[in-house]
């Protein structure tokens, strides 16, 4: 602990901070906190809310849950960039029983290439918009919210192709799953 504390103290003095050390600290905070989201949402009875029993609120809740059961992995990554979002979704993760050993890898996963996002934008916007803060915080969050979208989109389109299976068990079965005698010669 000694080193790293001496390490962020001779780099910010010289002027450059150790860009590895932040990024580890900035993922490291992103899963504690997406765990500590996660932790929240099991301990709260999601379905006793007034505001959740019925009418938009139930259907929220509903669409919440079966985005979840159907697409996971593309909307608990793809939330990690989008600001709220990440909260909302990691809350209604615990809330809605995901399974927390699967959560945890996407959250790392997530956690890390966030890191990573968040250091590029750092570096491009200090250069780039020196001066003009309001325009480095317009980049990271569009930027944040493209990233949140193309990954979902991505993830979506992969959950949806069909596994080709041309083993000999496989192409002994029709359309609807079901075995078929295989004429032999």
């Amino acid at each position: 602990m000694k080193g790293c504390a001496a390490r962020l103290r001779t780099g910010s003095a010289g002027g450059t901070p150790d860009l590895a050390l932040i990024m580890v600290a900035a993922a490291a905070g992103a899963f504690v906190g997406d765990q500590v989201a996660y932790a929240i949402g099991q301990r709260i009875d999601v379905r006793r809310l007034p505001l959740l029993r019925q009418g938009r609120g139930r259907r929220t809740l509903l669409w919440a849950e079966q985005s979840l059961i159907r697409r996971g992995p593309s909307f608990i990554l793809a939330a990690r960039f989008i600001p709220v979002a990440r909260v909302a979704v990691n809350v209604a993760a615990g809330a809605l029983g995901y399974p927390r050993r699967r959560f945890m890898g996407l959250a790392a996963i997530g956690s890390v290439a966030w890191a990573g996002y968040s250091a590029i934008v750092g570096i491009g916007a200090g250069a780039w918009f020196m001066g003009h803060p309001v325009g480095a915080v317009v980049l990271g969050v569009g930027g944040g919210l493209l990233i949140g979208v193309l990954l979902d989109l991505a993830f979506t389109r992969l959950q949806r192709r069909p596994v080709r299976d041309d083993t000999p068990a496989a192409q002994d079965r029709d359309a609807t799953g079901d075995a078929v005698a295989r004429e032999t010669a």
